[in-house]
């Protein structure tokens, strides 16, 4: 079992999933990571890092690209652009990734959850989804989502979602929670 005196939870802090991934973690004595930029107002504020421009650009991307990846078209705007490089750095900092959120037709996930979990693909980092609508964990194994049960394994990991969470939703994210650092 992981040492959660030495693990990080990343995520963006924002209303819903993300916010609940934090207090559960706050909850189980785990660090935590909150990225964000100038002009944004995370819900969650442990461990705020505000991304310099420069940071940011690290993370930058084709809104191209993002909308072939995603099945869906996503617009030029300067925050949507800002959202998904802080996404970018949530991703390349945890080396696993959890999400809630609903799975669609396509294995995209719904909304800007979906970047998250498009580049944990990418950068074939392990990534589940709480499927809401489903009610249940689906681990990204051989090119398709499996039904799964997952823990959390490495020492640095993201939590992402909806900012839609429901009852089950996080009562699915502390589950995760007590399944992987409780005795």
């Amino acid at each position: 079992m992981l040492d959660k005196n030495k693990c990080t939870l990343y995520s963006g802090g924002l209303r819903g999933a993300e916010c609940a991934f934090g207090e559960i973690a706050e909850k189980f004595g785990i660090k935590e990571v909150t990225l964000s930029f100038e002009g944004m107002s995370p819900e969650r504020e442990a461990g705020l890092q505000i991304l310099s421009t420069e940071e940011l650009k690290r993370g930058d991307i084709s809104m191209e690209l993002v909308s072939k990846m995603m099945h869906r078209t996503y617009y030029e705007t300067d925050k949507i652009r800002k959202v998904l490089q802080v996404i970018f750095h949530m991703v390349n900092n945890g080396h696993q990734v959890f999400a809630v959120g609903s799975i669609q037709q396509d294995n995209t996930v719904k909304g800007g959850t979906g970047w998250a979990v498009e580049l944990a693909k990418v950068f074939n980092r392990p990534v589940s989804v709480y499927d809401q609508q489903a009610g249940q964990w689906f681990s990204w194994q051989n090119n398709s989502w499996q039904k799964d049960t997952p823990k959390i394994e490495y020492d640095t990991f993201v939590g992402s979602g909806t900012r839609n969470l429901t009852d089950a939703g996080r009562a699915a994210i502390e589950n995760l929670f007590k399944a992987s650092f409780s005795a």
